[in-house]
């Protein structure tokens, strides 16, 4: 970081010894002069200047004694039997510009000190500064901490400001004394509240807009560990957490900078702002030093709890249990057995990972550290023993993640695979990832551990899944990038040349399945055969199945779900049929059911979960028109596909309700035949939903229409990437009947705020869209009605 950035912590030590500057003149002036509110020294002309230091000298304040942090006492004014004590930030030095003040007004029992804290609060109050006070006798300050637990972690930390010394030392023994007497019934208290805190904040190193205090990872865990720490039960905060700590802090004051408000939470319009007063490029420099920040701070979290239980559930069994070669259990962890060099042992490392993973244990720190300070670089190519270690690290599933997370924290992982370092801690702003790119790729590995008695190559599914987004590290198409990395990192790995095409090729269309199942129509031979030859055999196909299931899920619950699962199934079976030799299946006719109702002619619907059958007289226009009734009805479309029966259209829709319940069929079938009948306005019922929606906070991105060649001989596919809304849909199908184009089918995917859809559409005489001029017209006029 830069001079500002490096300048942060001064300023806010400065500030807090300004602040104590201020509170110790507060504080004599109401102890010692005669009472009147005659509006007080401490008014806003005596209040250090929220900009910094610098802009508080010629404040009034020069010439008071100064208590300096963790400084202060009775002065030369020999004030005695009440004490001003700070907690909270100004305790401990970290007072960010829009930080409020915690303070304790500890008194022996004067009959004066309601008058002295009038004096003192009222000011701060007429400054415009938050307050957070009480006032309370040594005895009342050691009940409440007894049973506050916010409370008992602000006294832990108190720092004396101005007064009687001996009661702040009074109440911080007593308080100290009793969280460690009690330490058992107190740090579970502790461990509850940051479990529930993390719960409701989530995890800050994976937020798309993290709350910086109270997400796991945060401020308050860092804190937490601190509070451990006075209970003598494990070690205070390390190096590594300390300077995440004061990044956080960093990151906190510069937030308060650009918002100009006490904010806590990090929101994606402030990111670049943010970034700037740190002396970082941009918001993604930002958030990938805040991840690797929060992950310090959650890796030190873990350990520390992990102490806390053996020492408050007593010691494990001392016994040594071997696990691998030169690899044992030992009290409850996975240590180096006697004898053990990793040295002289470059697969030690992976075996011990592997060990620990298959076990359900942790490395112990001390294994952890001895491995990445001795352990030297894998020869090139790796030996089998240790590929087979990583696959079988891998193949533990979940159990993988945490010793994963342990070698990364130390600094192994980029040892081993060099072009980690391009994705680690690398954020993903899309609310449709819940998860940093590294840690992404070892979700989605621990996930496919569940397909390895599917796959006829378990080790190439849990490489390839590890590896599956590495060329996001890169610039360019990562599917592309990818595929150039994953080649030379399996070469590195020792693979055969034949899997190292297998895995190249796994990487290169890891997207193909979910993005043909949801963007194209299977019912098109076009698509299945484009498919298959793209995967080239069922071994590829398989490995693909399994990764498109696994990378779905470590995405997130908008990346993955049931309906886009079946699609995916349905293709799988498809392609395998072409790879086996069987031709692409025609286009099947209607079903009895839909066959049934186009006999009825006229306007029907049909709705079976989330399945709407729409059946009307075909008309241009018809499906978009139907579409746009479900959008009124609050249902969107995730899939539709036409066909006729003479001259009566069958629609087959699949929908979701945006909330609640869906629709009463007959309601709709009403509206529809209204729609048809032309006496419904359906536009102005969406522009009325448009209005009611609350507009996006953050800047969306234009939208995008991309004619697809060679998708299908018999229709022209358009794929059209905007920001979601109610009706879009029906927009994008009302632009295409106005350049006279029918549309045939539809795949519609909603990705976080995002919308994919793509469209199979044919000219008035049923053929593909050839005219040049043509296609451009349709590009614009569908780009014009998105705006």
């Amino acid at each position: 970081m830069r001079g500002e950035a490096r300048s942060f912590a001064a300023i806010r030590k400065d500030r807090a010894a300004d602040i104590d500057r201020w509170l110790t003149d507060l504080f004599r002036t109401a102890a010692t002069r005669p009472y009147a509110r005659e509006g007080g020294s401490g008014g806003k002309g005596g209040f250090p200047d929220e900009r910094g230091p610098a802009a508080s000298h010629g404040t009034g304040l020069t010439g008071i004694e100064h208590s300096g942090i963790g400084h202060g006492g009775a002065g030369p004014n020999g004030i005695s039997g009440v004490a001003l004590v700070a907690v909270g930030s100004l305790g401990r030095g970290e007072l960010a510009p829009g930080s409020d003040l915690d303070l304790v007004l500890l008194h022996n029992g004067r009959d004066d000190v309601a008058r002295i804290a009038d004096r003192i609060w009222y000011p701060i109050w007429d400054s415009g500064i938050g307050l957070d006070h009480s006032v309370r006798t040594v005895d009342e300050a050691v009940k409440v901490a007894r049973e506050d637990l916010k409370a008992v972690l602000g006294l832990i930390q108190a720092r004396h400001v101005v007064g009687d010394p001996e009661l702040t030392r009074a109440v911080r023994e007593a308080v100290l004394a009793e969280w460690r007497a009690d330490s058992r019934r107190r740090l579970a208290e502790l461990r509850a509240s940051a479990d529930k805190r993390a719960e409701s904040g989530g995890e800050l190193a994976f937020l798309l807009e993290p709350d910086l205090k109270d997400a796991r990872g945060g401020l308050r865990d860092v804190q937490a560990m601190q509070a451990v720490a006075a209970a003598w039960v494990a070690s205070a905060p390390g190096p590594r957490v300390r300077e995440a700590y004061e990044l956080l802090l960093d990151i906190r004051h510069g937030l308060h900078l650009v918002t100009a408000r006490g904010t806590d939470r990090l929101v994606l319009q402030e990111q670049d702002a943010v970034a700037g007063t740190l002396g970082l490029l941009d918001a993604e420099a930002l958030m990938r030093r805040l991840a690797e920040a929060g992950r310090t701070v959650s890796h030190a979290f873990d350990a520390t709890w992990r102490t806390v239980d053996r020492l408050l559930t007593g010691p494990a069994p001392r016994g040594r249990r071997p696990l691998a070669d030169g690899v044992v259990e030992h009290g409850g962890e996975v240590v180096l057995a006697r004898g053990a060099n990793p040295r002289t042992d470059p697969t030690l490392v992976l075996r011990a990972a592997a060990a620990a993973a298959e076990a359900g244990l942790p490395l112990a720190p001390a294994t952890v550290s001895a491995l990445a300070a001795q352990s030297p670089p894998l020869p090139v190519p790796w030996p089998p023993e240790a590929r087979g270690a990583l696959v079988a690290l891998l193949g533990a599933g979940r159990a993988a993640v945490p010793v994963w997370e342990e070698l990364d924290q130390a600094g192994v992982l980029v040892k081993l695979i060099p072009d980690w370092e391009r994705v680690r801690h690398r954020p993903q702003r899309n609310p449709v990832h819940r998860y940093t790119v590294d840690r992404h790729l070892i979700e989605t590995a621990a996930g496919a551990a569940a397909f390895t008695r599917e796959v006829s190559r378990p080790d190439l599914l849990l490489i390839s899944a590890l590896l599956h987004d590495v060329g996001k590290g890169w610039p360019g198409d990562h599917s592309t990038t990818g595929e150039i990395v994953a080649r030379d990192i399996g070469t590195r790995m020792g693979l055969p040349p034949a899997d190292v095409e297998i895995l190249a090729t796994v990487v290169r269309h890891h997207l193909l399945l979910p993005e043909t199942a949801t963007r194209r129509d299977l019912d098109d031979p076009v698509t299945i055969s484009r498919v298959a030859e793209a995967v080239g055999s069922r071994e590829v196909l398989e490995l693909l199945s399994a990764l498109a299931v696994a990378d779905g899920n470590a995405t997130g619950p908008a990346a993955w779900n049931s309906w886009k699962a079946s699609l995916v199934s349905d293709l799988v079976r498809r392609v395998r049929s072409v790879l086996s030799g069987t031709p692409p299946a025609p286009a099947p006719a209607l079903s009895p059911e839909q066959a049934a109702l186009a006999r009825h002619g006229g306007g029907a619907v049909r709705v079976n979960g989330s399945a709407v059958t729409v059946v009307a007289p075909d008309r241009p226009g018809l499906l978009w028109r139907a579409a746009g009734v479900l959008a009124a009805h609050r249902m969107a479309v995730r899939s539709a596909s036409a066909a006729s029966a003479g001259s009566t259209a069958v629609i087959e829709f699949v929908v979701v309700p945006e909330y609640g319940t869906p629709p009463d069929p007959a309601t709709l079938e009403a509206d529809l035949r209204l729609v048809l009948a032309g006496r419904l306005d359906i536009e102005q019922r969406l522009a009325r939903r448009a209005r009611s929606m609350r507009p996006s906070r953050v800047p969306v991105a234009p939208p995008r229409v991309t004619l697809v060649d060679d998708a299908s001989l018999t229709a022209s596919v358009v794929e059209v990437r905007a920001h979601d809304r109610p009706g879009l849909l029906w927009r994008i199908g009302r632009a295409f009947g106005e350049c006279g184009l029918d549309v045939r089918a539809a795949r519609v995917e909603t990705l976080g705020a995002e919308a994919v859809d793509v469209f199979y559409v044919a000219d008035r005489t049923g053929r593909p869209l050839l005219d040049e001029q043509q296609r451009i017209q349709v590009r614009e006029h569908v780009l014009a009605a998105l705006r």
